[in-house]
Formats: C-alpha cells, sequence, structure tokens
C-alpha cells in the first residue's frame, strides 16, 4: 500500500544570531535557526534549512555549591570568566551563552559598573555569536540587561530572560538594538503564548522571538518540558504562528544541579563513577529536547559539546 505524507501547512520562524563585519558586528560567524517545515529528524516531511545548534554556557562567577561535581573536577578551567571562555572554544560550540550570575545580590551584587566593564572585554576575548543571561533576580536582571543590548548593538545577540514582570523593558531594549529575546514561561503551553502575544504586541517580530520553556532534568520534569514542546511545534507547523517560534533549552544548567549530578560515589556506590554518570545525565537529556524540537541547546561539560554537535552533524 503506498504510504501518504500529509504536508504541513506552516513553518516555523528563523532567527538570527550573530553579526560580522559586513553587517556591523564583529562575531566570525552568524547563527540561523528555525525555518522548519516538519518535525525534528522528519525531513522526508518537509524541509529543515537550519541545524540546531550547540552553545556552551560560560558564567562569569561558579559557585562551589552550584554545581559541586563540575566545579571540584575543573576549578582551573572556570577559575576566572575570561579562561573559562578561552578553554572552551577549544571544544568548538557553535557560540557562547554567558551567565551573569556575579550581579545575583545573594552572591557578589555586581552592578551597571561591572556591565559596562566586562561586556566590552567578552566582546574582545571572543569572536562567537553570544547569548547573554542575567542572574534570575527580576530586579538586577531588568537593571543590567538593557545595559548589556546596548553596549553590544550590532552584534544580534540573543538575550534573556524576558518574564511577565519585566518582558516590555527587556524585549524593547533587545528590539531596539538590533537584538532577539528569550522569552521565559512557566511549563504551560497557553502561558508561553501569551508571553509571545503580549512580547509581539508591543512590536517585537516573533522571529525576534526564542521560547524557554524553564528545561527540566532527565527525571526532573523532563517528560512534560517535552510534551510542551512538542506541542508548541506541532501548533506551529498547523498555522499558529504564535508559537512557530524557535525554542532553547538550557540543559547543562538543569543537570549539574541534580542530585544523579552531584552524589558521591560513597553516598550512592552502585551508581557508579560521579563524573561519567553526571556527564551522561546532561548528555542524554540534551539528546531527548533535541528530538522534542530544540533549535538551541545550552550546555555545559566540554565532551558533551562536542559529542551533542557530532549527533546534529548527522541529521
Amino acid at each position: 500500500m503506498e504510504q501518504v505524507i500529509e504536508k504541513w501547512n506552516s513553518e516555523i520562524v528563523t532567527t538570527v544570531i550573530g553579526s560580522t563585519n559586513i553587517n556591523g558586528g564583529t562575531r566570525s560567524t552568524v547563527i540561523k535557526v528555525g525555518g522548519q517545515m516538519s518535525l525534528p529528524m522528519l525531513s522526508f516531511e518537509g524541509k529543515i534549512p537550519n541545524r540546531p545548534v550547540v552553545f556552551a554556557e560560560v558564567l562569569d562567577f561558579l559557585s562551589d555549591d552550584l554545581w559541586p561535581l563540575f566545579y571540584s573536577n575543573y576549578s582551573e578551567m572556570t577559575k576566572d570568566l575570561f579562561s573559562w571562555i578561552k578553554e572552551i572554544e577549544k571544544n568548538e560550540p557553535d557560540g557562547l551563552c554567558i551567565r551573569l550570575t556575579s550581579c545575583d545580590p545573594e552572591t557578589k551584587n555586581n552592578s551597571t559598573e561591572y556591565i559596562k566593564k566586562i561586556i566590552p572585554e567578552i566582546l574582545k576575548i571572543t569572536k562567537l555569536p553570544l547569548i547573554f543571561l542575567g542572574c534570575d533576580n527580576v530586579e538586577r536582571d531588568t537593571e543590567i540587561l538593557p545595559l548589556i543590548c546596548e553596549i553590544t548593538r550590532g552584534e544580534k545577540i540573543l538575550v534573556g530572560m524576558a518574564v511577565k514582570e519585566n518582558y516590555k523593558t527587556i524585549s524593547l531594549s533587545a528590539y531596539a538594538n538590533e537584538h532577539s529575546v528569550i522569552a521565559q514561561s512557566p511549563l504551560d503551553i497557553n502561558l508561553a503564548k501569551q508571553l509571545n502575544i503580549l512580547i509581539n504586541d508591543i512590536g517585537v517580530p516573533l522571529e525576534r522571538i526564542v521560547m524557554h520553556h524553564t528545561t527540566g532534568g532527565l527525571g526532573y520534569g523532563f517528560e512534560y518540558c517535552y510534551s510542551i514542546m512538542e506541542r508548541c511545534r506541532l501548533a506551529g507547523l498547523q498555522g499558529d504562528k504564535v508559537v512557530a517560534t524557535t525554542i532553547i533549552n538550557l540543559v547543562g544548567e538543569e543537570t549539574w544541579k541534580t542530585k544523579e549530578s552531584k552524589v558521591g560515589l560513597d553516598e550512592e556506590p552502585r551508581w557508579g563513577n560521579p563524573l561519567h554518570r553526571a556527564i551522561n545525565w546532561e548528555f542524554v537529556t540534551a539528546l531527548g529536547y533535541l528530538q522534542a524540537g530544540s533549535d538551541i541547546l545550552v550546555l555545559v561539560h566540554p565532551e558533551n559539546i562536542k559529542n551533542v554537535k557530532r549527533i546534529i552533524n548527522t541529521f
């Protein structure tokens, strides 16, 4: 019997990250994500013009209790932001995701003066496309993220997080400076759609909006996040343009703080080598989100950056 493949009647929007000298930026390359006319890995249903990409997450301050196993094994690499950037670039990520944890009032409480100093240095030391994330403190992020948008004007960065409490300030700052914004919502398709509508209504086009569904690591809400992403992708391909935006998953951030990525061999001897276990936890989570429709995977471990990119290149 002849198999009939039903074609989708819409496509996912295309988002651009990075700008080279020709377009007024200083990045070495331009990344395009999205544009699919089929579900993940099913190119026979429709075109998949842009592969998913892997960004390496780098923190400007990594405390010993945030990702303790990663910290204990890579304390030399992570001793300061610039050494971390130099080391992680050797693994050839598509771009860098810089998280400014030191601005959190509960850590170093760095302010806008710190941002004015550090951002130009980051632009000099790396030429990869960039994502800048705040410190998850809504008030502080509302101060520092618009400033980052101004300093990086022309680089076409991706900036986040824009949430219900501050989406107007951050989204408009990103758009005014030619950047794209990450819209973060709880794990609810209606809330994700609502935030996209609100950001779009203030003038930010959908191709400048990237959804983040508060990613869960394997065993910690992973299945529910997967289903929300899948529903968004299905709705987008069926013509709902509001959720036909690209999707980002902060895989490393979620997996390295789980129990399975923290517990030592003395506490759980049957679980095997702690570092290998943690690396695999991040790797398997990343593969799951690729299948769910992720366009941008943000990973932490150097080995996983290489291995996930290798798998993506087989698509």
